[in-house]
Parts: C-alpha cells; sequence; structure tokens
C-alpha cells in the first residue's frame, strides 16, 4: 500500500496523448465537477416542480411524485455497478457515454407528454446519471498531478454540498419564471456537449477494456434489492409504513434479494460489485463516517426548508437563500483544506465535530427568529463541511489498491446517496409524529385560567376564530419543538460519527495520478 500510483495515459508523452497541463487541466476539472453537479442537482431540482408536473400532465400530487423515486431508482441502481462498467468498457467511454445519454434523456423528459413517458425517462436519466459521480471524482484523480489532485478533489467535494441547495431554488424559479420543462432541459446542453468534450479531452486516459463474463444473477439481485429498498424509503410516509401491506412485501423482498446478493458476490468468480474492498478497514471505517455523517447533514438540509416554508412563511426561493449560506462558507474554507498536509483523521474529526456543535446551536431556535438568526448555524456549519467531505474522500480511496478505484468509488458515493434517502424519510416521519406528541401535551398546558380566551374573546373574535387562534399557535410550538428536538439527536450523530473515524488507519499512502486505472 505504500507504492505510489503513478499511471500514464495510454498513448505516448507528446502530443494528442500528453498528460493535460496547465489550463486544459483545470477545464478538465471543471467539466467533471459540472458532472457531478448535475447528476447531485439532479435528485432535488425537481421536488419542487411536482404539483406543476402533476398539474399539467392531468395527474393527481402523489402520482407525480415517482418522478422524484423514478430518478432515484435509476441512480441507485448504477452507482454501484460503476466499477464493472469501467472495468469492462474503459472509464472515460463510460463517462462520456453516460453524460451525453444524460442529456438526450434530459430532453426527453421535457418534452414529455404524459406522466407514463416522464417516469420511464426518468428512470433512463437516473441509470445515465449514477456514474457520474463516482467516475467524475475518480478521473479527477487519474489526471491531476499529485500537488494539485487535492485542490481537484476539494472542487468536486463543493458541487456534492451546493447541488442540492441550488437544485429546489432552481427549480422553484424555474417553475416560476418559464414551465416545468425547463427544470429538465436546461441539463440537456451542459451534458450533451460536457459529454462530447470529455471524450476528445480525456479519451488519451482510456484504459484498455477487461472482457470479464456478465454476472447476471448478481445484477438481477442488485437491481431487485436497491429498487425495492428505494420504494420503501421513498412512499414509506405516503402508505403509513407497515401499517401498508405494498410496504411490507416490498421490505421483505428487499431483505431476501439482499442477503442473497451478498452471498452471491462474495463468492462469485467475477462479481458485479466487487464487496471485496470492504476488506480494507480504512476505507470500511471511512465509508461509515461518510454515510452517518452524511445521513446528518442530509437530514438538516431536508427539514430546514419544510420547516420554513411550512411554519414560518418562507417562500421556496427565500428557504434555498437562506440554506444557501452553508455552500457559501464552505466554499472560503474548502481550498486551505485541501492542501492541508495534516492526518486526514484529525480534519474528518473536527469537521464532523464542528457540524454537530453548529447543529447544536439550532435547538434553541425560536418562531421570532429572523433571517439572519435561522443563517448564521448554517454559515457556520458550512466551515466543517470541507473538513468532512475532502479528507474523508481521500482516506477511503487511499485505503484500497489502486485497482479497486472505480469500484470503491462507486460503492461509496451510493452507501452515500443510500444514508441521505433514509435520513430523508425517518427524519420526515419522526418530526411530523414528534410534532403530534408535542401538540398533545402542549394542549392540556396551554391557558389553563382562561385568560388568554377571554382576552382573545374581548377582542371580538368568536369562539371558533378563538379555538382556531389557539390550535394555531399551538401546532406552531409542537412543530418548533419538534425542530428542536430533532436537530438534537441529529448533532449528537454528528459527534458519534467523528469518533467512528479513529478506528482507520493511519493512511500509508496518498491518492496520487493515475488512481483508478485497471
Amino acid at each position: 500500500m505504500s507504492q505510489a500510483v503513478t499511471a500514464a495515459p495510454a498513448g505516448g508523452r507528446d502530443g494528442p496523448d500528453a498528460p493535460l497541463t496547465g489550463g486544459m487541466l483545470w477545464v478538465a476539472a471543471l467539466m467533471l465537477a459540472s458532472a457531478n453537479f448535475i447528476a447531485v442537482l439532479n435528485m432535488t431540482i425537481a421536488n419542487v416542480a411536482v404539483p406543476n408536473i402533476a398539474g399539467a400532465l392531468g395527474a393527481a400530487t402523489s402520482q407525480g411524485t415517482w418522478v422524484i423515486t423514478s430518478y432515484a431508482v435509476g441512480e441507485a441502481i448504477t452507482v454501484p455497478l460503476t466499477g464493472w462498467l469501467a472495468a469492462r468498457f474503459g472509464s472515460v467511454r463510460v463517462f462520456a457515454t453516460s453524460m451525453i445519454l444524460f442529456g438526450v434523456f434530459s430532453i426527453v423528459c421535457g418534452l414529455s407528454s404524459s406522466l407514463g413517458v416522464l417516469v420511464v425517462a426518468r428512470v433512463f436519466q437516473g441509470l445515465c446519471g449514477g456514474p457520474l459521480m463516482p467516475l467524475s471524482q475518480t478521473l479527477l484523480m487519474r489526471i491531476f498531478p499529485k500537488d494539485k489532485v487535492a485542490a481537484a478533489i476539494g472542487l468536486w467535494s463543493m458541487t456534492t454540498l451546493v447541488a442540492p441547495v441550488v437544485g429546489p431554488i432552481l427549480g422553484g424559479w424555474l417553475c416560476d419564471e418559464y414551465s416545468w420543462s425547463w427544470v429538465f432541459l436546461i441539463n440537456s446542453p451542459i451534458a450533451i456537449g460536457f459529454g462530447l468534450y470529455a471524450w476528445k479531452l480525456l479519451k488519451r486516459y482510456q484504459e484498455d477494456a477487461r472482457r470479464s463474463p456478465i454476472d447476471m444473477v448478481g445484477m438481477g439481485l442488485l437491481i431487485i434489492w436497491v429498487a425495492a429498498l428505494q420504494l420503501v424509503l421513498d412512499e414509506g410516509k405516503n402508505l403509513d409504513w407497515f401499517a401498508s401491506t405494498q410496504i411490507t412485501v416490498l421490505s421483505v423482498v428487499a431483505a431476501i434479494a439482499f442477503a442473497a446478493f451478498l452471498i452471491w458476490e462474495l463468492h462469485e468468480r467475477h462479481p458485479i460489485v466487487d464487496l471485496r474492498v470492504f476488506r480494507h478497514r480504512g476505507f470500511s471505517v471511512s465509508v461509515l463516517t461518510i454515510s452517518f455523517a452524511f445521513a446528518a447533514f442530509f437530514g438538516v438540509n431536508v427539514l430546514t426548508p419544510l420547516w420554513l416554508q411550512s411554519f414560518m412563511g418562507y417562500t421556496a426561493t427565500d428557504a434555498g437563500l437562506v440554506t444557501a449560506w452553508t455552500g457559501v462558507t464552505a466554499l472560503f474554507v474548502a481550498p486551505w483544506v485541501a492542501n492541508s498536509k495534516s492526518d486526514p483523521r484529525k480534519l474528518v474529526f473536527v469537521g464532523v465535530v464542528w457540524m454537530g456543535l453548529s447543529t447544536l446551536w439550532r435547538t434553541v431556535a425560536n418562531t421570532d427568529m429572523g433571517f439572519w438568526d435561522i443563517a448564521l448555524p448554517l454559515m457556520a456549519m458550512g466551515l466543517g463541511l470541507p473538513f468532512f467531505f475532502i479528507p474523508s474522500t481521500g482516506l477511503a480511496l487511499a485505503s484500497v489498491d489502486e485497482s479497486e478505484m472505480d469500484s470503491a468509488a462507486g460503492l461509496m458515493n451510493f452507501l452515500r446517496t443510500l444514508s441521505g434517502a433514509f435520513a430523508t424519510s425517518v427524519v420526515t416521519t419522526v418530526w411530523s409524529d414528534q410534532a403530534t406528541r408535542d401538540h398533545a401535551e402542549l394542549v392540556g398546558l396551554v391557558d389553563r385560567d382562561l385568560s388568554v380566551r377571554g382576552l382573545l374573546g374581548q377582542s371580538g373574535m368568536t369562539p371558533d376564530a378563538v379555538y382556531q387562534t389557539l390550535d394555531y399557535l399551538v401546532t406552531s410550538q409542537s412543530i418548533m419543538l419538534s425542530t428542536n428536538q430533532i436537530m438534537t439527536v441529529i448533532g449528537l450523530i454528528f459527534i458519534a460519527a467523528a469518533t467512528l473515524i479513529w478506528l482507520a488507519p493511519k493512511p500509508s499512502r496518498v491518492v496520487e495520478p493515475g488512481a483508478g486505472g485497471h
């Protein structure tokens, strides 16, 4: 594990096959980071457009949510397949093809005239978007020289942080000013243009493909358990979880298919997903830390705009502007973290603990808070994000063998995405349930001496209006209590996740150019 990774492109050192340098290197970095940006952006950009889409296509809003679910299912299936796809066809070819097809299916989505066509197109869009995240990451590591790779990964990491925040703002603006179609059409020129240019610019880094047998059983089991689990996470809250026969059946199917998948892949000679990368303790611990901390971060990101829009009177745009401050402060700190020579475990520990403390700061929130009262803790959290994302990614990929880089990146991004989906389902469900319990407790405590009711009655309110006013006050306070209680739990999860990183051994090498070669 101590050897450096120094793979040159397949061709010579001069001419069209020479390694990229100078400005062209950063053009490639911007292109790869943009690919990751649009893949992550499409997880959230359509969320605010669901009512518009459902209305325009003559569907119920509950049916419109399949626009979100279908993309998530498609993406969740191909992210863990990235390593196998890259080995069989070459990572540059897979990346460029995925980008172009992503743009093509974005056009199909935007031009859809029925919900059925849109959902199918979104599945294919997700299938194409899945490989973009891990491959943009490993290709950056392959093309950049050792002294610049950390800065490039810092740029890549920022797109992962900023895209979920930009998504709802951009989606809401496009729906308000133009139409829901532009939520999808906006991707196409970037994806198709960059995809074509990516092949021209990066084909010098294309490695020889390996014609190994296709593990059809493993692929089938993967599709079954991932699709079933994603449907459980997306539809569970709407169907009241295990009170629904559909959710119960899907959960059993996911559990059985997952167990069969693990057994098959660990014994298959040519597995579709290389689970053997988990034999590296550094990778396993890093991914565990990333999964828990990202779940906590995603929980905060999901809950904040929900609370602001539902009970604080914020529009979708204003809520997005508040949460965007997290990404703004992160951008200022990222270059320093990217160039730090410190033990990555220390950086991750400090960053995740800081994120936990920033979240605990929010446990004293109240309904009288203004814009900056809400934004300040989010700005503080942004300072810790680069300390978490950049070194944890580097530590994970530095812990595996060079030939396992694409598989490791795919699995890492898959588990991170899955943890975000899990956090979304859990946080929204617990938030609603806890608010109901808090409401029941407050009803028994509020206005016991009837003084408030008397005061409202004297102001000229009817008895019905008095009770409605009291109920509104109790509801808003119960939501505020529920929000603070969940922030407390999330803050403690951050701190617990930070301690896990010390189970990883100190890295004996850094990820250098050429990483991810086969």
